[in-house]
């Protein structure tokens, strides 16, 4: 069961039912609704105000959190591609044209589903090598047009099925991110769930890399580092605590360029207004990367994520320094 929603239960939903009948009821009320109002956002702030790393885990896998396609029914106009061109059409990854604030873009993104039945059909978002070469032919065409590319990122990981494997799951991700390395146009990545592994860094090495502030990014999700590390996904929650997946230690590393502040409670108490905060940040990011020319964007991405890790490699000097 989600932490999350659990939590949401009881007093939190008793508030919200009376502020609920209150408001039908009109008249006379207005001063009790104000008045429970404001025990509501102060039993939000207690339940929700500093959220632990694996409570952060729950809330960017909430079931009413915003998916993709919230996001992407936000754009001024949308022309979905379909297939790899080799194999199939994977639905845990679209993409295509776009319009965004008027802007000519092309989108790619992980798309979960909002009900049991609909993330069967998208595989959980987890993404299959056909997807990823559909992205990849997606990268290609935008450079081709000179047209931006947006990503929204929402995986536990890239598939892990055996038939992906045999499709060649890591060489399809590497080309992704070899396309993205060598693209001549902006790329503007935003994580508005969970980033798991190198199925989202495969859309993700960007020129700007946006966080909503309650998403995840990580090497691993914390059940499959704990289960790697001490053969025990029950220890997840401490496996959260060490990979340092939250949006305020990635923008400290440099990882991510820029955290979207949610509602309190997250990001699914206010979807609608949500939405349009995150595409207007990535419209403001793409406008800052409109000047700079082909070349220079993918020295300056090269620079980028050359910097990622660099007090690693600072401590190992040291250490050498010191054995010698």
């Amino acid at each position: 069961m989600n932490l999350i929603v659990e939590r949401e239960k009881g007093p939190l939903q008793e508030l919200e039912a009376r502020i609920a009948a209150l408001r039908e009821r009109g008249g006379d009320s207005s001063g009790d609704v104000a008045v429970l109002e404001e025990k509501y956002r102060e039993l939000l702030g207690d339940l929700f105000g500093n959220l632990t790393p694996w409570e952060r885990v729950h809330m960017a896998r909430h079931p009413k959190r915003p998916i993709a396609d919230d996001y992407l029914a936000g754009f001024d106009q949308r022309d979905e591609l379909h297939g790899d061109r080799h194999l199939r059409d994977d639905r845990a990854l679209v993409g295509g044209f776009a319009k965004l604030r008027g802007r000519r873009i092309v989108y790619i993104a992980q798309q979960k589903g909002r009900d049991t039945k609909e993330n069967i059909r998208r595989n959980f978002g987890m993404t299959s090598p056909e997807g990823y070469r559909k992205a990849k032919r997606l990268m290609y065409l935008a450079s081709r047009f000179g047209l931006p590319i947006v990503t929204l990122v929402d995986t536990s990981g890239a598939d892990p099925g055996i038939a992906s494997e045999e499709h060649a799951q890591s060489e399809a991700i590497a080309s992704c991110l070899l396309a993205l390395a060598k693209a001549t146009v902006p790329v503007v990545a935003t994580i508005i769930g969970e980033g798991g592994s190198g199925g989202a860094l495969a859309i993700a090495l960007a020129d700007s890399v946006i966080m909503a502030e309650n998403a995840v990014y990580s090497v691993a999700s914390p059940e499959g580092c704990a289960a790697i590390l001490w053969g025990d996904a029950a220890r997840a929650p401490e496996a959260a605590e060490h990979l340092r997946l939250t949006s305020a230690d990635l923008l400290g590393f440099g990882i991510v360029d820029r955290v979207i502040k949610e509602p309190l409670g997250g990001a699914h108490r206010d979807s609608t207004g949500f939405v349009e905060i995150v595409l207007d940040a990535i419209e403001d990011e793409l406008r800052s990367l409109e000047d700079i020319d082909g070349p220079a964007l993918r020295e300056r991405r090269y620079a980028k994520y050359r910097r990622i890790g660099a007090w690693e490699r600072a401590t190992l000097t040291r250490v050498a320094t010191a054995l010698t």
